[in-house]
């Protein structure tokens, strides 16, 4: 399945749907019948967010069903995504499969260094010139301003701690720092393992406080698609510009 057409569902479900039906004993039964126990498994991780063990955490997103084939964003996502990087060098933090940084690669075959980077590395494919590191976003073992471009898609609404996640994403952006998730509510029964919710595109901008001058917030048929400079690029006020036409 791939993201526009859970999207489609997730409007259904998200909006069309009123929170005393989406929270309620009703919607668990059907939704068991799709998903099993395993919602009911969800609901219970969320609830306990600030406690679950680093243990905990992993066993349940190595027991977590795909959805998406491949990966988890749009096309549309993708497209903005690689007309928005820049320099010569980009670090896909929460990489998953590295479906991502193929498209990167295709639309920038003049980049220098690729970097995936995921608290689990073994669903990453084999790609020709990307190195990848096991690492936790919020304490990513690189330098300051490492890469030109970072790149960190559909990873933040699972962060408990975020804002860390979020500077750690700055720490290690030399020029350009590309965010997506999901703009999605928050239910009591959902099919996803996420722990924050951004339901508008001013949600997302609470979340990344302070926000620079230069940045483009939107969205992308159910996604938030964050973008932004950083501040001692300004001359690249252009470029940020052409890649929101």
């Amino acid at each position: 399945m791939n993201r526009e057409t859970t999207n489609r569902i997730r409007f259904v479900l998200e909006d069309l749907l009123p929170p005393v039906v989406r929270d309620s004993r009703l919607f668990r039964a059907a939704a068991k019948l799709v998903w099993g126990e395993h919602i009911v498994h969800l609901a219970e991780f969320r609830a306990r967010a600030p406690f679950l063990s680093e243990a905990e955490y992993e066993a349940l997103y190595r027991k977590h069903p795909r959805v998406h084939a491949g990966t988890d964003n749009s096309s549309a996502c993708i497209r903005r995504i690689a007309g928005a990087i820049e320099g010569d060098s980009v670090c896909d933090v929460g990489c998953g499969t590295g479906a991502l940084l193929k498209h990167i690669q295709a639309s920038r075959p003049d980049l220098t260094r690729v970097t995936g980077v995921d608290f689990v590395v073994d669903d990453a494919g084999s790609l020709p010139g990307v190195e990848y590191i096991a690492a936790r976003i919020e304490d990513l073992p690189f330098a300051d301003g490492a890469f030109d471009t970072v790149v960190c898609t559909h990873v933040i609404e699972h962060v408990l701690d975020y804002r860390q996640a979020i500077a750690e994403l700055r720490r290690i952006a030399r020029r350009r720092l590309i965010i997506v998730v999901p703009r999605e509510r928050e239910y009591r029964y959902s099919f996803n393992p996420h722990f924050n919710f951004f339901p508008y595109t001013h949600s997302f901008l609470r979340a990344v406080h302070p926000v620079p001058a230069i940045h483009v917030c939107e969205d992308i048929g159910r996604d938030i698609f964050y973008c932004e400079t950083v501040e001692n690029e300004g001359a690249r006020v252009g470029s940020l510009a052409a890649a929101a036409a």
